[in-house]
């Protein structure tokens, strides 16, 4: 036992010194010498990945850290759990290593006399299921595989992530071939060599990888910059695109470009994934964005209408979020905790723009744009939480990232997205009042996204703003109270949806008994029961065949009779559930006056549950209202065909 607390106190006094003596300040320095981390994915199909680093130290107290706040996670993601078969050497002796007590993602190494250089080795182990999360998430299969440089490095406390020079390679599976925004400086034997880049850019830049793997040009020969889509799949099939689908990515392109006016990448590299086994998401980076969808999704018209919007979203990133980034975003390392509060711009403006820009390309026609506007206004109308809720402390709290799905009506989760895709379609249409249609937000986009092209040599670079500059900028367009106006929306907690840009863009929200394409779309898709606008709430499949109340909207039939997330519908009117048994006693009722009986079994407890509602089946339109169509221009085709 003494030995043990001797052991103890020695570490201890590690960590004091290494936390308060020799470190430079941030900003003062760059880290002397440059890191060399060689990574081997020839495991990816097992879903193993192997790495080693080459870090040059000097004697004495060394803190390395992992990553863990990931730029565009919003949160402390970083997937520590999965870092396995950590290892240190120098001068091929081991080194002991010990992780903080408190700090989960620091590791304390004493460097020996006389080593110049340290030896790292570990494994990354790829989670086998799907669960939710975005690159700590399945990110590999048989036949391709998403890698992301900060599962496998480990990099010097006290230094910024752009004083820190890494020297990758990458050795993959035989016969992959890959895609990635990192510029590449030799290929030979199987092994990549990238060029020398900073630790920010090498974390900014994942590689895709695949088997079955295409690259689609969407820029025309000789434009400058490039511009190129990395298809990698499980199947042959799914990379075989139509070539209008291509051309509608090429659209894109120029569309986007022409919103902004300017760009400010070397290239840009669209990775997309098209797996049914990989986590589903889309992650923006600087020069690239790591996109995941299902396998068919460019080739089944359905997914594709489905999925269509991804991309456009993550392009817009690039200017919105990378380029430009609020402040409290815009942390100098992987350590220090992001602010979240300006994310009604950063993710809500992307949304909104992602939307319109998927409508201008052609991804989308003009009504199956309406009708997934549709979907946010009417969810945001019915979202209960909103009455305690405001939409800033969704941004505020977003590194705590909460369980989706069960209770989300009513906790409110990412409605920074959704909520922000409302409010800026309302300062749209609220400058081009101002103003008699001569701006809109298409003239703020270039005034404060607009950057000068690169020159030769230089790495794209970080413009943060602050909510100050945001309306200073937005005053320059079309001089209105915009800090009012921002305020009054984000801290409302009005029980109604800020629909102002819907109405004021000439439509108006109204229900009827038939859904969309588009919502018959995602219940497929989800294999959900939407009854979000009749009895209150959405309903999942089980193997069974109970229907499992997924969520539920306070104040609506279903929560007033006591049905809450987590049960389960078994029957319906005596009746075994199925949402076509469901839909038939929902329409039934209208002529009936007695309520439905819906059998409930809670856990181990079965219950009857009264449910007095007699309004059908009820799915959420836009409808003109009589005002001007200020929405067709907004969505109409802005930039010249691509031919």
């Amino acid at each position: 036992m003494h030995r043990e607390r001797t052991k103890l106190a020695s570490w201890v006094l590690v960590v004091v010194i290494a936390l308060f003596a020799g470190i430079p300040a941030q900003g003062q320095a760059a880290y002397p010498g440059t890191i060399q981390i060689a990574v081997d994915a020839s495991q990816a199909q097992q879903k193993l990945f192997h790495a080693t680093l080459a870090i040059p130290v000097k004697a004495g107290p060394l803190t390395l850290l992992y990553p863990q706040w990931i730029p565009g996670e919003h949160g402390p993601s970083g997937p520590i759990t999965e870092l396995t078969g950590l290892k240190f050497t120098a001068g091929g002796k081991p080194v002991e290593w010990r992780r903080d007590d408190v700090n989960m993602y620091a590791i304390h190494v004493v460097v020996p006399a006389g080593a110049s250089e340290l030896q790292v080795a570990l494994d990354y182990t790829s989670p086998v299921e799907m669960p939710r999360g975005y690159t700590g998430g399945t990110t590999a299969t048989a036949q391709m595989a998403v890698l992301s440089w900060n599962w496998m490095l480990l990099y010097p406390q006290g230094y910024a992530a752009e004083q820190i020079q890494y020297w990758a390679s990458l050795r993959l599976p035989p016969g992959w071939q890959f895609g990635t925004a990192l510029p590449i400086e030799a290929e030979s034997g199987g092994k990549i060599q990238f060029k020398l880049a900073s630790l920010y850019t090498l974390v900014d830049s994942p590689v895709i990888a695949g088997r079955f793997f295409r690259t689609v040009q969407l820029t025309a020969d000789g434009v400058k910059p490039k511009v190129v889509m990395h298809l990698a799949s499980d199947g042959a099939a799914a990379i075989d695109v139509p070539p209008v689908v291509e051309q509608k990515f090429k659209q894109l392109v120029a569309e986007t470009t022409g919103l902004f006016g300017a760009t400010h990448y070397r290239e840009y590299h669209f990775l997309l994934s098209l797996s049914d086994h990989v986590a589903h998401f889309g992650l923006e980076h600087h020069e690239s964005n790591d996109s995941r969808s299902r396998e068919r999704s460019l080739i089944d018209p359905r997914q594709l209408m489905l999925m269509a919007g991804l991309l456009p979203h993550e392009f817009v990133h690039s200017w919105n979020g990378k380029y430009r980034r609020p402040a409290g975003l815009n942390t100098r390392d992987y350590e220090q905790p992001m602010k979240g509060e300006l994310l009604w711009v950063y993710e809500g403006l992307t949304t909104y723009l992602g939307e319109i820009l998927t409508a201008r390309s052609g991804l989308v026609s003009a009504e199956q744009y309406r009708d997934r506007l549709t979907e946010t206004a009417a969810g945001m109308e019915y979202r209960s939480g909103r009455t305690w809720r405001p939409l800033l402390d969704t941004a505020v709290s977003a590194p705590m990232r909460g369980p989706r799905g069960n209770w989300s009506n009513w906790r409110r989760g990412l409605d920074y997205y959704p909520e922000g895709e409302l409010l800026w379609l309302e300062a749209d249409v609220k400058i081009r009042q101002l103003t008699g249609g001569k701006k809109s937000l298409d003239d703020f986009c270039k005034l404060f996204f607009g950057a000068p092209a690169l020159a030769e040599g230089q790495v794209p670079a970080v413009n943060p703003y602050t909510f100050d500059d945001l309306v200073k900028a937005l005053n320059e367009v079309a001089p209105y109270n915009w800090r009012g106006f921002w305020d009054e929306k984000l801290n409302s907690t009005s029980v109604h949806a800020p629909l102002g840009g819907v109405e004021g863009s000439g439509w108006k929200l109204t229900f009827s008994d038939k859904p969309s394409g588009l919502m018959r779309a995602r219940e497929g898709s989800a294999k959900t029961s939407d009854l979000t606008y009749s009895l209150g709430m959405s309903i999942g499949r089980e193997d069974g065949g109970s229907g499992v109340v997924n969520d539920v909207v306070f104040g609506m039939p279903v929560a007033k009779a006591g049905i809450m997330p987590g049960m389960k519908i078994v029957a319906v009117n005596s009746r075994a559930w199925s949402p076509e048994v469901m839909r038939d006693a929902l329409n039934a009722a209208r002529n009936n006056p007695e309520p439905l009986e819906l059998l409930v079994q809670n856990v181990e407890y079965f219950s009857t549950y009264k449910v007095d509602y007699h309004g059908g089946m009820r799915y959420p339109h836009l409808e003109p209202n009589g005002s001007p169509d200020v929405l067709a221009d907004i969505i109409r085709q802005h930039a010249a065909s691509v031919q």
